[in-house]
């Protein structure tokens, strides 16, 4: 085998359209494009277009409804986590542990609109933990433990108090 013999798989290379040279060669005038307007031109065309037809995604009812004007970002942390801070001496079990002191011991990175205390894993410390909010499963285990968990967010107001 000698270096000339050498050549790519058939099909491999495609010999490209030379296009836009004169009606004779068949990819003349409008070079494959058709006839004028918004198709014929570079990088725009209809996204979704479907011919006149109701488009699917006009077709589709709307649903559901996304908050982020007035949302809070809140910061999640599990109970396992902060036994292992306790275990380590990151946090003080006999202190009341807040925001400030979840990010002192490195479980936070920075403190958002609060912070939400959710129930995975254990805790076996006798704790006092200030949040915005606590899942039922998280108040529990540590009211279990003896602790006590103090909810900052204001209460929600229900109908019955309203009226």
């Amino acid at each position: 085998m000698k270096l000339h013999d050498l050549s790519g798989r058939p099909g491999a290379r495609k010999t490209r359209k030379r296009i836009g040279r004169g009606i004779g060669s068949g990819k003349g005038k409008t070079g494959g494009r058709g006839g004028k307007g918004q198709t014929a031109r570079s990088g725009v065309r209809i996204k979704g277009f479907e011919g006149g037809q109701m488009p699917l995604h006009r077709r589709l009812p709307k649903r559901g409804f996304k908050n982020t004007m007035f949302a809070l970002k809140l910061n999640e942390v599990n109970l396992g986590p902060i036994q292992a801070a306790i275990d380590a001496g990151l946090l003080d079990a006999g202190s009341k542990i807040d925001a400030a002191a979840l990010i002192k011991a490195g479980l936070l990175r920075r403190a958002k609109d609060g912070v939400r205390l959710l129930g995975s894993g254990e805790i076996k410390a006798k704790v006092t933990i200030a949040v915005y909010g606590a899942s039922k499963s998280a108040v529990a285990a540590v009211e279990k433990a003896g602790g006590a968990v103090e909810i900052l967010a204001p209460k929600a107001e229900t109908s019955e108090q309203a009226a």
